[in-house]
């Protein structure tokens, strides 16, 4: 009986998913959305046996009326799932991270989406790690205020403390809300390590956040409730029920069993501008050690 309501209950989220995007697919007329997952072109993805799924998540620098998918990524993340085993690895790679995009010879790896957009952005941190992103998730800084609100809030873990204009960060843990998150996703003045710093903070933020994630979805009607959110707001590039699996899969993962990582680099100028030159020694050897199952065997270096 209980294995009789389990897959009701699954099949009832999935029609609810179906629903959704089939209402959030935009057309012509519609606005673009301030958030994007995207299936990367070639990319096996979650419509046969995953193994380890890897997602880009990207936080778009756009400001207020600049499109959102074609300015440069003010953080860059690629975040590899075991949904067997509940493991999974946080690759932070900073931003300056002066590599080769395919097409357009040296530069930041944030520049890629200026180019190209979420494809090149992905083709870009590839050809950096040597894995490609199966998916890309980009979002807006509203946007990501507006999920971090619609969850309401998260328990976030800081390992400094900084304080802005009406917003202070303590050492240790801290309840933020959708403002004070990005306040504490962006900072990176008061930190000692600035952009190195600022990225590991960002994927802390994803680990305690899906911890607040897995809390709304266990609810009744939660995950429902979490998918509405998300397709409400963001441009959906892949089918409804690679959508559903793909978010069972990200559910599956134990915040405990995460490892949060930052590619370490040296700087210098390149043009003018202050550029990362990134260590691609520890960057493929993250690649290569979590690669097949989501896990840092060594830990972070």
């Amino acid at each position: 009986m209980n294995n009789v309501r389990s897959r009701l209950r699954r099949w009832t989220v999935l029609a609810v998913v179906l629903a959704v995007v089939g209402l959030t697919v935009p057309d012509s007329a519609t606005p673009r959305f301030d958030g994007s997952l995207v299936k990367v072109e070639n990319a096996r993805g979650l419509d046969t046996d995953p193994g380890v799924v890897w997602i880009l998540a990207l936080g778009s620098d756009a400001r207020p009326g600049e499109p959102v998918l074609r300015s440069r990524a003010d953080s860059i993340h690629l975040v590899g799932i075991n949904p067997r085993t509940g493991h999974a690895t946080i690759i932070g790679i900073p931003r300056d991270s002066y590599v080769d995009i395919p097409g357009y010879g040296r530069d930041k790896i944030n520049a890629a989406m200026v180019y190209g957009g979420p494809q090149l952005e992905a083709a870009a941190v590839a050809g950096m790690m040597g894995i490609t992103p199966d998916y890309v998730f980009t979002t807006s800084f509203w946007d990501f205020s507006r999920m971090v609100w619609s969850i309401g809030g998260v328990d976030v873990h800081s390992a400094h403390a900084f304080s802005e204009p009406l917003v202070t960060i303590r050492e240790g843990v801290n309840h933020v809300n959708g403002v004070e998150a990005l306040v504490f996703v962006r900072e990176r003045y008061q930190l000692p390590n600035g952009d190195f710093d600022r990225s590991r903070n960002q994927g802390q933020f994803m680990v305690d956040g899906l911890r607040q994630v897995a809390s709304v979805a266990a609810e009744s009607g939660g995950l429902e409730r979490a998918l509405w959110t998300f397709a409400k707001h963001t441009d959906i590039d892949v089918g409804p029920v690679e959508l559903y699996r793909l978010a069972r899969a990200v559910l599956q993962v134990d915040p405990q069993l995460v490892d949060n990582c930052v590619i370490d680099g040296g700087t210098t100028f390149a043009g003018g501008a202050s550029v990362v030159l990134p260590d691609l020694g520890q960057a493929r050897a993250y690649a290569q050690d979590a690669g097949s199952d989501a896990t840092l065997a060594s830990g972070c270096s």
